[in-house]
């Protein structure tokens, strides 16, 4: 993959660290896409003496991004864009969408679909009978091939025929809505807690790494409960984006 052109303005006057200038900078080109995942920044010595850095200037400020999980370092190869983080708005939206209208390339691992009993919390959320049957999927979302977040969905019964095909193809709100269900709001719950030791493992991180997790329920336009979803995201590929306003 060929370098990348890169066009920095740093102010020296500034009391902001160099190092954070180019990081922050280097961060948004990410994010707009100027620099595609597999991009290579060149080594730091050309960085460096292109921008009138020190090396350990320019090492810091690439640094800052691979602890960030924006670039990585690969030897005989250099330093390279891995993705931006996916910052999710807050509203009543599926993964898959929002990946995809992120330019992310996203895809799905079914894990496991079966019909089980429904425990005391799903059964209230989905408004059923304690250890009724309910459908539970199991899913994990990659973005450019890698792991974003372990999806698990429970489901009433009959709501609509699923197939590991077609929730391999695009997302479950997706095809809902072909199914004619229409969605009108939520309940959803954000928080965080350590990876364990086999989330850690599907999802490529660390045993104890921080993981957000959240849960929704979601309704039709009818008021009927149609999914009770409890979904972990790595914190460090991932973030919920929302606007605040004023109480008046």
């Amino acid at each position: 993959m060929a370098h990348q052109p890169l066009q920095f303005t740093l102010d020296r006057g500034s009391p902001v660290p160099l190092y954070f200038q180019l990081s922050q900078q280097l961060e948004a080109a990410i994010e707009r896409g100027e620099l595609a995942p597999g991009s290579l920044l060149g080594n730091e010595i050309e960085l460096a003496g292109r921008l009138g850095l020190s090396r350990p200037t320019v090492r810091q400020a690439i640094q800052s991004l691979v602890d960030k999980g924006l670039l990585v370092r690969r030897r005989g190869v250099g330093t390279q864009v891995v993705h931006s983080q996916v910052k999710r708005p807050l509203e009543l939206s599926s993964l898959y969408d929002d990946l995809e209208e992120a330019g992310q390339k996203p895809a799905t691992r079914v894990l496991r679909r079966v019909v089980e009993p429904a425990t005391a919390r799903v059964a209230a959320a989905l408004g059923v009978a304690e250890g009724a049957d309910v459908l539970l999927v199991e899913r994990l979302r990659l973005a450019h091939g890698e792991p974003m977040a372990a999806l698990r969905n429970h489901l009433p019964v009959g709501l609509l025929d699923l197939d590991d095909e077609a929730l391999e193809r695009t997302g479950l709100y997706r095809l809902m809505r072909m199914a004619g269900i229409t969605l009108h709001s939520a309940r959803q719950t954000i928080g965080a807690r350590a990876a364990s030791l086999a989330e850690g493992e599907l999802l490529a991180e660390p045993e104890g790494a921080p993981l957000l997790t959240m849960e929704r329920t979601t309704f039709d336009d009818t008021g009927r409960a149609v999914e009770f979803a409890s979904h972990l995201y790595r914190a460090s590929r991932y973030a919920f984006d929302f606007q605040l306003l004023a109480r008046s």
